[in-house]
């Protein structure tokens, strides 16, 4: 069975790796971008099983377009979407999933700092394993 394909969009490279390991130990393939412009593009040609979308890049809310971008294409509409946010931390901003959801195009929110072992219970639980 071929593994799961996981795109990780954060302009963190240090967490971007310590999530490459995590996830990769947990058995799935990880490809990564530093900003929201190239992980579109990265969505578009590899199609990936999920995403995992830090909010706060470029700009304060570069990932929220990023995500908005993906949910207005047909072909990459339904791949999950975890977002992974300082924005709690940063401003106090709380997010509700359930109270938000219309809002905000996203499967799952994360406060930063993650969990590994939560993050792949979370990415397993959005792809149905």
């Amino acid at each position: 069975m071929p593994k799961k394909k996981i795109l990780v969009v954060d302009d963190d490279i240090d967490l971007v790796e310590a999530m490459r390991l995590t996830l990769e130990n947990a058995g799935f393939e990880v490809i990564d971008a530093q900003d929201g412009d190239r992980g579109f593009e990265l969505m578009k040609s590899e199609k990936p099983d999920l995403l995992i979308l830090d909010i706060m890049m470029g700009t304060q809310d570069e990932g929220f377009h990023v995500a908005y971008r993906i949910k207005s294409e047909e072909d990459i509409s339904d791949i999950p979407i975890i977002m992974l946010t300082a924005v709690g931390q940063e401003t106090g901003f709380e997010f509700d999933k359930d109270k938000d959801e219309d809002f905000l195009p996203v499967n799952e929110f994360v406060e930063k700092p993650v969990d590994p072992e939560a993050l792949v219970e979370l990415v397993r639980k959005n792809l149905g394993q």
